[in-house]
């Protein structure tokens, strides 16, 4: 990825109100941030009548992911205004377009296409797009911008707040291996990651189908179905395994999510060693002096 000092956000000349640009300086490549509510004042901008790629960001799923739509059009001013009067979720778009006006329909449909596939393997948004179509036809020469230009729009949306392609989990290397913790008995055989956004529960990680009474017909019963209705879980083998990485805001969470029954998961996920993650990551900190 590019380095963030090379990022600079600013407004359009003459909008005040916070339609944020941002740009690397050293490519062609600009990200514009629009509110629904000022979509009006960006179809004024000449960039509104550019090929571009856009994301609509949205309000949460009933899982609790962040909702986006990806899209490209020829003229992305217009398609933002049909979206507008068909799409209820969003609050905010952010169009991907060229500095140089140098964007071809061919680059914009790979583009899609490839953004699709990237955000769907990163697993951070629920995505309205459904599947992601086949590859269109793109020349090699063609390809290779449109992954530069990829990543530097990546970098640009993650600089913005929305770091949708970036994954839940860094991919482990020869000489910093993941500290993984297990969450094992009442049905349960998960794996997972300790993270700074949260708790991470790995794909494949699986869980008991059934809930306990005692959380029958409370808020852990009804976010359980809502990760199934969601596709995070499906069932399988009279049980529940995750299809995806998924973040949950708490350890906690996600224990419940894998033993359908309340359970504290500080004491629920442990290491290899058997400690637990209260003992490997709370315990060891000590206050200043």
């Amino acid at each position: 990825m590019l380095r963030p000092q090379t990022i600079q956000i600013f407004l359009p000349a003459g909008d005040p109100r916070g339609m944020r640009v941002a740009e690397i300086t050293t490519r062609i490549v600009r990200v514009i941030e629009v509110p629904r509510s000022q979509l009006a004042d960006f179809l004024k901008l000449p960039e509104s009548q550019q090929v571009g790629v856009y994301f609509l960001m949205g309000e949460l799923s009933e899982a609790g992911l962040p909702r986006a739509y990806i899209g490209q059009s020829g003229y992305v001013g217009s398609r933002l205004v049909q979206h507008n009067q068909s799409k209820d979720f969003w609050n905010r778009a952010l169009v991907v377009i060229s500095l140089t006006n140098s964007l071809t329909q061919t680059h914009a449909l790979f583009l899609e296409w490839w953004a699709i596939a990237e955000a769907t393997k990163a697993g951070r948004y629920s995505l309205e797009n459904g599947n992601t179509g086949s590859q269109p036809y793109t020349p090699a020469p063609l390809q290779a911008d449109c992954h530069e230009i990829h990543e530097t729009a990546a970098t640009l949306l993650a600089t913005l707040g929305q770091p949708i392609f970036e994954p839940l989990v860094n991919a482990p290397t020869a000489k910093n291996a993941p500290e993984l913790f297990y969450c094992k008995g009442s049905g349960a055989d998960g794996v997972g990651e300790y993270t700074a956004e949260g708790f991470v529960v790995l794909k494949g990680s699986r869980g008991r189908l059934e809930n306990v009474a005692s959380i029958q017909g409370t808020s852990h019963e009804r976010f359980r179905e809502k990760l199934l209705t969601e596709g995070i879980l499906a069932l399988e083998c009279g049980g529940v395994v995750f299809t995806r990485d998924y973040l949950f805001s708490s350890p906690s969470m996600a224990a419940v999510a894998l033993q359908g029954r309340s359970a504290n998961g500080w004491f629920e996920w442990k290491d290899t060693s058997g400690r637990t993650l209260d003992e490997v990551k709370r315990q060891t900190v000590a206050a200043p002096g």
